[in-house]
């Protein structure tokens, strides 16, 4: 009789599993100097602790906080392989993250003597000379029908969810064609996208057939961290500043912002898009119209 197959179960550090609540319930004053009851995001500080050497506070929402470390190591390349991880034990009474390692993280002082303090929500940090890495990685080609792009934008709408409630953060998905593999929220879209990262990492995840949303302007280190974690696609509500625009045309990542509805820009890749499900043109009065009406309905106190 043949013996079963035995299924290698990937490495996991030992790891704490200390994710909190998101939000804290407040009661604040509206317009009409009314008591309203309501949410509001909770934002906690976690500095990090490697090797019981002090590297950097982060700013979180303390939901996923051993993703978000696992990421933004990997991201940072400060530990490049998983199985150098001993344990990551993460202790919100002293606001601090213990990570031991199997062996000491070499040219780590190098690594961290070069640090640039990005434009994300919070003041992302990115340390190391991650241009370089860059230069090494080559992304799949992807291609991708508008139809989808608005599906999985129909999709990404039932998320948010502190948000909706508090308001406050930003969100990003990690997806595969009109499926979401996982949604994260933080106080920074630095975070959530490293805690996205640290999901990866963790469960061998490829990147190559996914799309990356966020709820954030596509900035440099926003492109920078999707490229390294292999994703081709970045797909994003908001806008795009030049530098990221500059190193996705260097990287060959699909940068696709304002995305809205049946609203898009694609700023870089559009030769990789199937433009299968042109809307309707609006005459300009009637799209006059149809914001207007928007804008009162939005306005409208609920019911």
């Amino acid at each position: 009789m043949d013996q079963p197959t035995r299924v290698e179960q990937p490495y996991r550090p030992v790891m704490t599993n200390a994710g909190l609540d998101s939000t804290s319930e407040v009661i604040g004053l509206n317009e009409f100097n009314e008591e309203v009851n309501g949410n509001i995001a909770v934002e906690r500080a976690l500095t990090i602790y490697l090797d019981k050497r002090e590297i950097v506070t982060l700013m979180t929402l303390g939901n996923h906080p051993e993703l978000l470390i696992l990421g933004w190591l990997h991201n940072q390349r400060i530990v490049r392989d998983i199985h150098q991880l001993k344990s990551i034990q993460v202790d919100w009474e002293t606001e601090s993250v213990a990570i031991t390692t199997h062996s000491k993280v070499d040219d780590l002082d190098n690594k961290l003597n070069h640090k640039t303090v990005t434009t994300g929500c919070g003041q992302g940090t990115v340390y190391g000379n991650l241009m370089e890495e860059l230069d090494k990685i080559r992304l799949a080609r992807p291609r991708l029908k508008q139809s989808m792009i608005y599906q999985l934008l129909d999709t990404l709408n039932a998320h948010n969810e502190i948000y909706q409630r508090a308001g406050a953060v930003h969100g990003c998905a990690l997806c595969q064609n009109t499926h979401i593999e996982l949604f994260i929220e933080d106080v920074g879209r630095h975070n959530a996208v490293d805690a996205i990262a640290g999901h990866m990492w963790l469960n061998r995840l490829s990147g190559a057939d996914k799309v990356f949303y966020t709820t954030g302007r596509l900035t440099s280190e926003m492109v920078i961290k999707v490229a390294l974690m292999g994703i081709p696609v970045l797909l994003s509500r908001s806008g795009a500043t030049q530098m990221g625009l500059d190193i996705a045309r260097k990287m060959g990542v699909v940068l696709i912002a304002r995305a809205k509805g049946k609203h898009f820009m694609v700023y870089n890749g559009h030769q990789d898009i199937d433009f299968d499900a042109i809307p309707v043109r609006l005459p300009a009065s009637q799209k006059l119209n149809t914001r207007q009406s928007a804008k009162m309905d939005h306005e409208q106190p609920a019911g």
